[in-house]
């Protein structure tokens, strides 16, 4: 059995996409951001770093006691390796997934979160940041439709943890307002990769308790951002 240490964010759904693809066995453990629980003692002996999600394998592969994995790259990874799906076996396939893992994490997602916390969480618009970072969101998409011009997936002509790291980074699309008409390429695979239905319900979870103006909550504005509001 796996834990999950989880919240509804594009991370938090990586992990849960990969664990329904997989069709592993897993407890939810809640970790509500907003009230600040990441950063409580226990999480961090889970997750130095203070970030969901994290697992915990009750049953690791070689055996012993419970193995805790953080970041996402690293869980999905782990998780691949531990069921033998969803990550090529033959050096080059792996060399390219990998690569492509690396791209989402070091790129799609951290410049897609500071676009959406610029455009739709400071308490200040600031146009500079938040065209330096739709700048940079459109020419990584620019970046994944040329790579989905030639290939059916992210990493090849497979579905891989690759796209299970971009999908729900594509998925904010709409509030971050990217026009996916200008990334045809995108546009396909993000609808075909729609129709999985592992895909959707590792997306469908904890739907219920996302807090989409986490900037109106007093306590969540400084958890989250340092935003201290008055009251």
């Amino acid at each position: 059995m796996i834990d999950l240490y989880f919240a509804p964010t594009p991370n938090g759904w990586k992990i849960s996409i990969m664990l329904e693809e997989c069709g592993l066995p897993y407890t939810v453990k809640w970790v509500n951001i907003g009230a600040g629980e990441q950063f409580e003692e226990d999480f961090l002996k889970i997750s130095p770093n203070g970030r969901i999600p994290a697992i915990v394998d009750h049953e690791p592969l070689g055996g012993g006691g419970p193995h805790s994995v953080f970041e996402t790259g690293a869980i999905l990874v782990y998780l691949a390796e531990k069921t033998g799906q969803f990550l090529p076996f033959d050096p080059v396939g792996r060399s390219t997934v990998r690569q492509w893992l690396m791209w989402q994490m070091g790129g799609l997602g951290p410049m897609l979160g500071q676009h959406g916390h610029f455009k739709l969480y400071a308490p200040e618009k600031l146009p500079y940041a938040i065209e330096r970072y739709r700048r940079e969101a459109e020419r990584l998409y620019g970046v994944l439709d040329r790579q989905l011009a030639e290939n059916d997936h992210v990493a090849g002509a497979e579905y891989s943890i690759a796209d299970m790291a971009c999908f729900p980074w594509v998925q904010t699309y709409k509030r971050q307002e990217i026009d996916l008409a200008q990334f045809p390429n995108v546009r396909r695979w993000y609808d075909q990769l729609k129709q999985r239905e592992g895909l959707r319900r590792g997306m469908d979870l904890g739907r219920d308790r996302i807090n989409r103006n986490p900037q109106n909550d007093t306590e969540a504005a400084k958890v989250l951002f340092g935003i201290e509001k008055e009251s």
